[in-house]
């Protein structure tokens, strides 16, 4: 009888339905709506501990606790809902992070009803996201949870939030339509079975030149929510706006979605677009770990230098996803769950520093370490695990991708050896900007601890507010005290498990490592048929010149072996 019970279409409904009863709560100061969502978000994250922990078996790759119900038929539409190694550690992920970030909202004093509503009407559709076997539910769940992430920056954001909420909303609503599209293409390429069952759409046989023009698509639609250079420009500016759980779900869940989409319709269903597709990402994970590390070394505000991080650390995502070894793909997911946890109280700890200071110049705050000692040694500690200190979360994600793609058979020695070195700058950048930025907030000279604002800006508190933390208060109320037990829950939360995950990774890659050596092979078997008919293949897509032959090029450019 468990196991028939509907747990993923409950897990989903169950936040939804709780949202919509929040208007008519009886609650005149939002003291028992924060008490409410923070309930559910708990109770939904127990549901799926415990329906993983009973009916999830991390040696079966196949789909899991599967329900499928017809939903427009005319339309091929199916709830269609389940779990596997892909999916599961992301749900799990989505549902720690959403709930904390939630208990972070505590002061919210706002119109605290729409906040939580809005809070958890995300917390659902994120899971959707992640459940969705049906393309066209994952279509719809990716363009539902849109919504909430708009309304709660351009209502809760600081004084740009207008700005940042629109530029989010255009970016990734533009890009979704590429999912439309590849759902559209793959559903009736093949004849008369019209079908979005992402398991069914697996068998499938597609041109090549379709692979090639969906997969382009994909690449666009999940890069722009992987912020992918250089379409990566509106994370900063959203970072920058969002106020604390926002930017908690943001960076812990919801860049999350563009890996996952990677891995699972790209790899999964396209596995010969990604042989010629691969060196490409690569290249562009280099750029990614290079380029938001250089440009968080140049950033004065914390939370868009933790949002550049972000960017950077997103590249090890994609040198993972090309390398074509099982260890990189496995190092992909545990870097996006790392980078989930590490990222989520990093911006949290901003937000608690930014409700004592007003403010999120570095160079104004000088010297709080002295009165917030707590806040620095939590602060220490998450950059610590940023940074990849062995023994903690982001060492061992970061170190499987490496070893993945030195080892990786496909590429000759020279790419590896290039890919890797300049990846390394990128991770000796890391600590550089850290240690500069925790130097600059906690022990800097430069700044006295003091917030002022001018009378123009009180006459026009409800425009010019920044509400980057909790509390939306203006900087003249600014007080320095020390974490409390509530902060430090939170951030002690976190910090358990990138320690316990840095000391203990396979913990955490037993839930998917059966899944992804599955998608591996598939990958790796699409090239070696590729490859029988044409071993240059590489060549034929990144040389122009013809006087060259093929196979000799692919050695001169040190692309393949």
């Amino acid at each position: 009888m468990a196991a028939q019970f509907p747990w993923l279409t409950t897990i989903i409904l169950l936040p939804a339905i709780a949202a919509l009863l929040i208007p008519v709560l009886p609650d005149k100061d939002g003291k028992r709506v924060k008490w409410y969502a923070l309930c559910v978000a708990i109770a939904d994250l127990v549901l799926i501990c415990y329906a993983f922990w009973q009916n999830y078996d991390p040696s079966n790759a196949t789909f899991q606790l599967a329900e499928s119900y017809a939903w427009m038929p005319q339309l091929k539409l199916n709830w269609a809902v389940s779990v596997d190694g892909l999916s599961a550690p992301l749900v799990l992920l989505a549902g720690f992070v959403t709930t904390l970030a939630i208990f972070s909202a505590w002061q919210v004093d706002r119109r605290p009803k729409l906040f939580y509503m809005l809070m958890l009407l995300l917390y659902s559709a994120q899971i959707g996201v992640f459940v969705a076997q049906d393309l066209l539910l994952f279509f719809i769940m990716w363009e539902v949870e849109l919504v909430p992430v708009y309304l709660l920056i351009s209502i809760w954001g600081g004084k740009k939030r207008r700005y940042a909420a629109t530029k989010f909303i255009i970016y990734t609503a533009a890009a979704s339509i590429f999912i439309l599209v590849a759902a559209l293409g793959m559903a009736f390429s093949g004849g008369s079975d019209i079908t979005f069952d992402i398991a069914q759409l697996a068998l499938k046989d597609y041109p090549l030149n379709l692979e090639l023009f969906l997969y382009a698509g994909l690449v666009i639609a999940f890069g722009v929510k992987l912020a992918i250079f250089p379409l990566h420009t509106w994370l900063p500016d959203a970072h920058g706006e969002a106020s604390t759980p926002v930017s908690m779900v943001l960076a812990g869940v919801l860049l999350k979605m563009g890996g996952y989409g990677l891995i699972r319709l790209n790899l999964e269903l396209l596995p010969a677009a990604h042989i010629y597709f691969a060196p490409l990402l690569a290249i562009l994970g280099v750029v990614n770990i290079i380029y938001g590390a250089l440009n968080s070394f140049g950033q004065t505000n914390m939370k868009r230098c933790l949002a550049y991080s972000s960017v950077s650390h997103m590249g090890f995502v994609l040198l993972g996803i090309a390398s074509f070894t099982d260890i990189g793909i496995n190092g992909a997911m545990l870097q996006m769950i790392s980078h989930g946890l590490i990222a989520s109280v990093l911006f949290f700890l901003a937000g608690v520093t930014y409700d004592r200071t007003q403010t999120m110049a570095m160079s104004e705050m000088s010297g709080i370490g002295q009165v917030m000692p707590k806040v620095f040694a939590l602060f220490t500690i998450s950059a610590m695990a940023s940074l990849a200190l062995p023994g903690m979360s982001g060492f061992a994600s970061e170190i499987l991708v490496f070893v993945g793609i030195t080892t990786s058979d496909i590429y000759s020695s020279t790419f590896c050896t290039v890919t890797v070195f300049l990846a390394a700058v990128g991770v000796i950048l890391t600590p550089i900007y850290l240690l500069s930025m925790l130097k600059q907030v906690f022990y800097g000279t430069g700044a006295e601890l003091n917030c002022n604002i001018g009378d123009d800006q009180v006459q026009n508190q409800e425009d010019e507010e920044s509400c980057f933390g909790t509390d939306c208060v203006l900087p003249t109320q600014a007080v320095y005290r020390d974490a409390s037990w509530r902060e430090l829950s939170i951030a002690a939360s976190f910090i358990v498990l990138i320690i316990g995950i840095g000391l203990y990774p396979k913990f955490t890659m037993q839930m998917y490592d059966v899944k992804t050596v599955a998608v591996n092979a598939q990958v790796r078997q699409s090239y070696t048929q590729i490859a029988q008919t044409n071993p240059g293949i590489y060549a034929n897509r990144l040389v122009a010149s013809k006087r060259i032959a093929q196979v000799e090029t692919a050695k001169v450019l040190g692309i393949v072996k």
